[in-house]
């Protein structure tokens, strides 16, 4: 039984304590109810809210090559990741798996899971899902078992639209293809998760900027481009529209990315769009530090206009979550690579992502504590097919809790982190609310501050997207 706490969802707040059993909430009563119970967990000062679900996170691949000076570089994996998730009040991660490079068959997504299950099991501390990625274009066998795939609670895949730089040849899907893939998916019940660059123009502009000598890293913004991101997403939305396939787009940068979504959600179309915390926090300015590589993410940071526009999508429901594009590496490599082509993309973020969008969305006034609980949990856990099983604090919903103390105020430093990486770019962040003790279906993972759950724990999780996901910007 979970007492005294202040209880968020997005529906509704207020004080109620929550009764579990067997990894699930089974009454929400109200708070001073007589009601025996195994043990108490006393949340008195602490708000009570549904555990955060990641839809975003790149664990345990190979880091590309051509950011690694040719290194091999796995990034960090699912112990590290979940560890770091349970902390930062994260009970749901979902990661990929590539055909291709995480398994040597290209054609079935159910054993590329498979697999990657496999690498996850007794490795967890949070519950874990992933999504199929396909490099290049989808063979005839692939597209053969998509169907097959989506029936086994694997409905979410991923694509390419650009090769992200030079070099990484094969990456993109072509748009025939591509239809072809929206196609199959739309039939069976899928969706399409995409980063939507134009290619043409990412690998123009990388060509120029080596001619001209100013390919340097802080100027990744003039490759990774606005008018890019527009153009792709247009050609999305306009592919997606033949078959009305529900897209999904990771890591929107900025305000003409938001207004393409926001138009082909006001035309009807199941339409999404995800933010990085990053994205909310810094600009293309602050690649200009001494190690400001360390704040990339592929696409690249944006001006201050686009800053607020994502913030503004965020608040108006145009943009959908609050993910992290999660890519743990050692800081040697992320900041080693000082070329458009080289610069290392992702870091460490699964776990500030809930207290940064806290401290800057709820605390700096831009959200309100119900509209966090929306993007950190119950958005994604619906666009994902996890709702009511995630994402929710109601009778029936597993036990995914994490109480947050809002009075808690620091300056971040490593010494608060759990990942396994040597560096963040939050050190020095000042913070205000943050999550002390979390639960996945009824266990304490982490208690007072303290890391208690068993790495057994975690389970991987089938899903099925709902009609009005599919059918119409239902999220």
């Amino acid at each position: 039984m979970i007492s005294n706490g202040y209880v968020v969802t997005p529906e509704t707040e207020g004080h109620l304590d929550i009764g579990i059993r067997d990894g699930r909430i089974v009454e929400l009563i109200e708070p001073g109810s007589q009601h025996e119970a195994r043990r108490h967990i006393d949340a008195a000062g602490l708000q009570v809210l549904p555990g955060g679900v990641e839809a975003h996170a790149h664990i345990l691949e190979p880091a590309h090559r051509g950011w690694t000076k040719g290194e091999e570089v796995w990034l960090q994996g699912p112990e590290g990741s979940s560890r770091a998730a349970a902390f930062g009040g994260t009970t749901t991660i979902a990661s990929f798996a590539f055909l291709g490079v995480h398994d040597e068959n290209t054609d079935d997504p159910v054993a590329a899971v498979e697999r990657r299950r496999a690498l996850f099991d007794r490795k967890s501390y949070v519950d874990y899902t992933f999504h199929p990625g396909v490099v290049g274009n989808p063979s005839d066998a692939l597209l053969a078992n998509i169907d097959r795939a989506v029936g086994a609670g694997i409905p979410t895949f991923k694509a390419f639209t650009t090769c992200v730089t030079t070099a990484q040849e094969g990456v993109k899907m072509d748009d025939g293809p591509m239809l072809d893939f929206m196609g199959e998916l739309s039939a069976a019940g899928g969706m399409l998760l995409v980063h939507a660059e134009c290619d043409e123009l990412v690998t123009h502009m990388e060509a120029k900027l080596k001619r001209e000598n100013r390919d340097q890293w802080y100027n990744l913004h003039l490759v990774h481009s606005s008018t890019s991101e527009e153009l792709a997403f247009q050609k999305v939305c306009r592919l997606a529209r033949e078959n009305g396939t529900a897209v999904y787009f990771v890591h929107v940068t900025g305000e003409s990315g938001a207004r393409v979504i926001a138009q082909a959600r006001a035309a009807g179309q199941p339409i999404y769009g995800e933010v990085l915390h990053n994205y909310l926090c810094f600009t293309a300015e602050d690649y200009k530090q001494p190690d400001g590589g360390k704040i990339q993410t592929y696409p690249a940071l944006k001006t201050e206009s686009d800053r607020e526009a994502l913030w503004k999508g965020l608040i108006d429901g145009t943009l959908t979550t609050v993910a992290t594009d999660e890519y743990t590496t050692d800081y040697a490599t992320k900041v080693g690579g000082r070329t458009v082509e080289t610069a290392c993309g992702g870091h460490a973020g699964i776990e500030t992502r809930g207290v940064i969008t806290y401290t800057e969305g709820v605390v700096g006034g831009a959200l309100s504590l119900r509209a966090f609980v929306d993007v950190f949990s119950t958005r994604p856990a619906k666009v994902l097919g996890l709702y009511p099983r995630k994402g929710a604090i109601a009778v029936g919903s597993d036990a995914d809790i994490v109480l947050w103390d809002p009075r808690v105020e620091r300056s971040i430093t490593m010494d608060d982190l759990h990942h396994d990486g040597d560096y963040s770019i939050w050190e020095g962040w000042d913070c205000t609310g943050w999550p002390v003790t979390t639960l996945v279906r009824g266990e304490v993972v982490v208690e007072d501050g303290r890391l208690v759950g068993s790495l057994d724990h975690g389970q991987w999780l089938p899903r099925w997207l709902d009609r009005t996901v599919l059918d119409g910007p239902g999220v």
